[in-house]
């Protein structure tokens, strides 16, 4: 009889505290990392990002994982394949693998989301192109100048599957 193996972490429970997941400041935002790639066996990455009004991703694509966004406050505009979704606080969207999509955070105020990919590689994609947070807030002056995260991300993103397929969202008017 064949001997199956897995990945299979032992059986134990991980438990964080509150504000004391690993943080990192990247793209002008505070991402919490609140289970690992590492953590979890490869299987799931989660983390609870904040972002600052106005923050927009150009469309792009995950050759590897699906994610996973529940908003919970503020409020964004998602674009996902060629359907357009106006988020506020309590919605939920999953993109499979492999569908273009982007967003803008709109409103006054920062957003706060659970973010989460299966698997769960792609977080440590925010904590290399970024730099480790000295405090749970946006980002001031002490972040990475934003032509030299823009730098860091080219050179990285590829490795992690990430294709720019088109432009930032527009600013609504």
């Amino acid at each position: 009889m064949a001997q199956q193996t897995t990945n299979a972490q032992p059986l134990t429970a991980l438990y964080r505290p509150a504000s004391s997941a690993p943080a990192t400041w990247a793209m002008g935002s505070l991402f919490e990392q609140l289970l690992s790639s590492r953590d979890s066996g490869g299987a799931l990455g989660m983390a609870l990002i904040t972002q600052p009004p106005g923050t927009a991703t150009p469309l792009h694509r995950h050759t590897r994982e699906a994610e996973v966004f529940y908003l919970l406050d503020g409020s964004m505009t998602y674009r996902a394949g060629e359907q357009t979704f106006a988020l506020s606080p309590g919605d939920f969207i999953w993109l499979p693998v492999g569908l273009p999509h982007g967003f803008r955070v709109t409103g006054s105020t920062p957003v706060r989301f659970l973010g989460l990919t299966t698997p769960g590689n792609l977080m440590a994609l925010y904590d290399e192109v970024g730099i480790p947070a000295t405090e749970r807030r946006l980002p001031g002056s002490d972040g990475l100048p934003m032509g030299e995260e823009i730098a860091r991300w080219n050179q990285v993103g590829p490795r992690y599957g990430l294709q720019v397929v088109g432009p930032p969202l527009p600013e609504e008017k």
